[in-house]
């Protein structure tokens, strides 16, 4: 029996992410996942319930700590270059993973879906392999010397990275502040990049993974990028059908999710 290499486990991961992708985004489109204001009349398709503080950090963990093993693992990992590649992965994925889901309000004895945090743990296993191992493990992606810090395409991805960064936590920040101690309900988002879109923090995301492809300039950066879409894009324009339907008051100019565009 023939044993991969982990060049052709890369290359079969990537594959399965860029396949499965469009596959996701149409099942999505049509059964949104059950977590948060759509869990009501969906969550049958996806199983019992466990605690949403702690869903959360089960399913993120794999793509902060993951990340982080599989990096390490590499011949380069001490190098400047993938460091610093490293440390932006996990300023986002540190905070999502510990900090996020006990900031977040949810109503007592809310749960999520026991499926909806198993799949993404695997999911989030492959997209941190394709991500790590390409920043400090021999014989997969084009490798990182410290020249890669003053690359247009580094410098550029990086400061896309940090816009999307700011947007994601900001939004998320304003959705907290909405909902007083004791209260349980929605209301409608006001300021800032709400006034033009339902959800600024799927966007800061998008722009968080677009500049990572770039600053990368991988094919592990563009999987994940297409995976992000798949999964936030749906959820974005579904949030912003609910939004419209639950209040008659809601803002006729907001966009979804790209203001001025969708």
């Amino acid at each position: 029996m023939t044993t991969m290499t982990p060049a052709q486990w890369y290359e079969w991961t990537l594959w399965a992410i860029l396949l499965s992708s469009p596959v996701v985004f149409g099942v999505l489109m049509l059964l949104p996942a059950a977590y948060g204001r759509h869990k009501q009349g969906h969550s049958k398709w996806w199983g019992p319930g466990i605690p949403t503080r702690w869903s959360w950090v089960i399913m993120e963990a794999p793509s902060s700590l993951g990340f982080a093993a599989i990096f390490f693992a590499g011949a380069h990992a001490l190098q400047w270059a993938p460091l610093i590649l490293f440390a932006m992965w996990q300023a986002h994925y540190f905070q999502r993973s510990f900090i996020f889901p006990f900031r977040i309000k949810v109503r007592p004895g809310d749960t999520t879906p026991v499926s909806i945090p198993v799949i993404a743990v695997v999911t989030n296993l492959m997209v941190s392999f394709l991500n790590a191992a390409i920043l400090s493990w021999d014989g997969i992606g084009h490798g990182y010397p410290a020249s890669w810090l003053t690359d247009p395409r580094f410098v550029i991805g990086a400061l896309l990275f940090v816009v999307g960064y700011r947007i994601n936590r900001k939004a998320d920040a304003m959705l907290a502040a909405l909902r007083r101690p004791g209260e349980t309900g929605y209301k409608i988002p006001r300021g800032w990049l709400y006034e033009r879109i339902s959800c600024p923090n799927y966007f800061g995301e998008f722009l968080i993974w677009s500049g990572w492809a770039i600053a990368t300039w991988s094919w592990g950066g563009l999987a994940f990028l297409l995976w992000t879409l798949a999964n936030l894009l749906p959820r974005a324009l579904t949030n912003h059908r609910w939004y419209r339907e639950k209040f008659p008051d809601y803002p006729v100019q907001r966009k979804a999710v790209i203001p001025y565009l969708l």
